[in-house]
């Protein structure tokens, strides 16, 4: 009579368990890499309708000047704007009569990704070390 054994010895466990884990330990940063970049983007996004948001602001008071975020501003303060999760705050670092700067500083999950500008004049900053002295690239 020849006798079938059913199921996994200890050592077939013990090698799927490991190839699992070093799977896991190879897969998990890039997903998390994943994450932090559509984070970013949202960020963008907001930044952009923020843009826009200062544009009617300017055609309705003829400055930028006075703008604010927030409750009764002309954006709100987080982002993503349509999210429960808050990943960035929202400010605006300078505004006057013909020009702005509007800025995504990184916060919770996000913090140390680097910080988000963009000007009046359409130009976008991506700020990596968010310390405003460290090379800024274009998003």
């Amino acid at each position: 009579m020849k006798m079938h054994n059913k199921g996994f010895t200890l050592i077939e466990l013990v090698i799927a368990l490991t190839v699992l884990g070093i799977l896991a330990a190879i897969g998990y940063p890039s997903y998390q890499n994943q994450v932090a970049k559509s984070r970013r983007g949202d960020a963008q996004a907001a930044l952009m309708g923020f843009a826009n948001a200062m544009e009617r602001y300017y055609t309705q008071n003829n400055t930028y000047a006075g703008a604010a975020v927030g409750g009764g501003g002309v954006f709100p303060a987080e982002a993503p704007v349509d999210g429960s999760n808050k990943y960035y705050d929202l400010s605006i670092p300078t505004a006057t009569v013909s020009a702005y700067t509007l800025r995504a500083v990184p916060k919770n999950g996000q913090a140390g990704d680097g910080r988000l500008e963009i000007d009046s004049d359409g130009t976008r900053r991506w700020n990596s070390q968010d310390n405003g002295t460290g090379t800024n690239t274009a998003w």
